[in-house]
């Protein structure tokens, strides 16, 4: 018998995808007649790039996350209000919310991590399962928590996180120890294919020359790179957006492969503080130099795990608008750390499977 799956998506960024795809995929092929619906403001062709398996895209906003000033500035006073606005009327988005899931009469509903759809799910009566390393509950307190209504906000939040049948918490994650439902599974990733050599011959590089990966993730952000200096030895690979006219980086959109491919066959990762790009760096054993994101509350846990489980050496912001990366650049070891198996897949997929099964 074929089962419908609702797969819900943050488009806070792309660590969200990057943490679903890889279950998503593996589960329909384990299940070959599972019917998927993708419901993301995510870009169309970032799930396309993702998802190997056939699914229905439906272009919904399930949750904002937090209002940005960029790839690493919380623009917390924004936030607090879209909050108020969104809970002011909370019992109606449910309501609203309700009406939408249950027209599409799915099996279960796998959410990443957009509470309203657990909620949604929750008086709905269908089962639904979070998955993530973090949830919205616990990055907005600590930027909102001033704010009169906070309080209110929060329990709203983790009611509908603690209605799933589980939150899988996904290695490397934030503690919480408010959810009364998580189940610790190992890191999910996708694991990419070493392509040195084509890109060496594309690019006309020699084998020596070291091969840097810049990319910030999901929300646009752009260092100054026109006024980086030339580090020998050293070329670049960075997003087309960036449109650089620096005589060392080239757009990686041009070698036309897919990313993690692209990841896994640099020599080091130049990134934010992200799940997507630590875990993706990790298991496929790329050294990453990070810059500083301080105030993110998601930052220390994921540092803390790249650095046992991988490798992580920290800049500041100054130091990466300066291009001041020739040191730390030479502090990463010329040796790839080993590969961190992606466990989490597989743990992920079991338990879904299961739930679909009884469904």
């Amino acid at each position: 018998m074929s089962r419908h799956l609702v797969v819900d998506l943050s488009a806070h960024g792309f660590g969200h995808v990057a943490q679903t795809a890889p279950v998503v995929n593996a589960l329909a092929r384990r299940l070959p007649d599972l019917k998927i619906t993708l419901r993301s403001a995510a870009p169309a062709d970032l799930l396309a790039s993702r998802f190997s398996c056939g699914f229905t895209h439906l272009t919904e906003t399930l949750d904002f996350g937090m209002v940005m000033g960029g790839a690493l500035a919380v623009k917390a006073a924004d936030s607090a209000a879209a909050y108020r606005a969104l809970h002011g009327s909370w019992d109606r988005q449910v309501a609203a919310a309700t009406e939408r899931l249950a027209a599409l009469a799915p099996d279960a509903v796998l959410a990443n991590v957009p509470y309203l759809s657990l909620a949604a799910a929750a008086r709905a009566r269908i089962p639904a399962v979070a998955l993530c390393s973090l949830n919205w509950a616990d990055i907005f307190f600590p930027y909102c928590r001033e704010m009169p209504d906070a309080g209110r906000i929060q329990r709203h939040m983790l009611d509908a996180y603690n209605s799933a049948r589980v939150f899988l918490r996904v290695e490397p994650a934030m503690p919480m120890t408010s959810l009364t439902n998580a189940r610790a599974i190992g890191p999910v990733a996708r694991l990419g294919v070493n392509r040195r050599e084509a890109i060496n011959a594309r690019l006309g590089l020699p084998p020596e020359r070291r091969l840097i990966l810049a990319a910030m993730g999901g929300i646009p952000f752009r260092p100054p790179v026109e006024c980086w200096p030339r580090l020998p030895g050293i070329t670049w690979l960075a997003p087309a957006a960036w449109a650089s006219a620096h005589p060392d980086m080239a757009p990686l959109e041009s070698l036309a492969m897919p990313f993690t491919d692209l990841l896994a066959s640099c020599d080091a990762l130049l990134t934010k503080p992200g799940y997507g790009s630590f875990a993706e760096a990790a298991c496929n054993g790329v050294p990453v130099l990070t810059v500083r994101r301080a105030d993110w509350p998601e930052e220390p846990y994921l540092v803390a795990w790249l650095r046992t489980a991988g490798c992580c050496r920290e800049i500041t912001l100054a130091q990466l608008e300066a291009g001041d990366l020739a040191g730390p650049l030479a502090a990463l070891p010329t040796q790839r750390p080993a590969p961190v198996a992606p466990r989490g897949v597989v743990q992920a997929v079991d338990y879904l499977a299961a739930l679909l099964a009884s469904s």
